[in-house]
């Protein structure tokens, strides 16, 4: 859950240091989380960039677990799915983005995660127009494929691979294995990018 904040706007690669660095000095659980103070959190976490904002918003998912959940993870995580999505979106800095990869991967539920990959390669086979909101996305991917957690965290996994190594900002859809699915003439805006080169 706490990489999950953090990876927000940054690289998982990043996210990973300053998960390190809380393992290292015994940080990483929620009662030095609460406790410690916002400077030494946000040096702690530091690798991950805009260090001193995901501070302030591990320190407010902290305290709504201590404040609504008497400082029981397992608590909150026990919620029925939507009124766990509730609580998540009602702190400070929680969009649903964290919130669902929160559910999806900490709390174990079925719900389906929606990132900028996602939207990308949706986009670049004109699946969308790319203005969509969040929750309509997830809901089409919901009604689309069958509930099941593993799935979702496959798929999720997926296009995080797909999004990082082939359809980055400058696609490689020769390799794509995806290719077939593309409209006629390649991902619109394709042209744009070709003249760029």
């Amino acid at each position: 859950m706490v990489g999950a904040i953090l990876t927000q706007n940054t690289a998982w690669s990043n996210v990973e240091k300053a998960i390190a660095r809380l393992r290292k000095a015994h940080a990483l659980n929620l009662r030095t989380l609460h406790g410690v103070t916002l400077e030494q959190l946000a040096d702690w976490i530091r690798p991950a960039g805009y260090y001193n904002i995901k501070a302030r918003r591990l320190r407010a998912f902290t305290e709504m677990i201590y404040s609504r959940h008497h400082g029981r993870l397992e608590h909150l995580l026990a919620m029925a799915t939507q009124p766990l999505r509730d609580e998540l979106l009602a702190v400070n800095g929680i969009g649903p983005e964290t919130a669902d990869s929160m559910i999806l991967y900490a709390a174990d539920r079925p719900v389906f995660v929606i990132d900028a990959y996602t939207r990308r390669f949706l986009s670049r086979h004109g699946w969308i127009e790319g203005t969509e909101a969040y929750d309509e996305l997830a809901h089409l991917f919901v009604a689309c494929v069958q509930r099941d957690r593993r799935l979702y965290n496959e798929y999720h996994a997926l296009v995080v691979a797909l999004g990082k190594n082939l359809c980055r900002s400058r696609p490689n859809c020769a390799e794509c294995p995806l290719r077939v699915l593309l409209p006629p003439g390649g991902p619109p805006g394709m042209e744009r990018i070709s003249k760029k080169a």
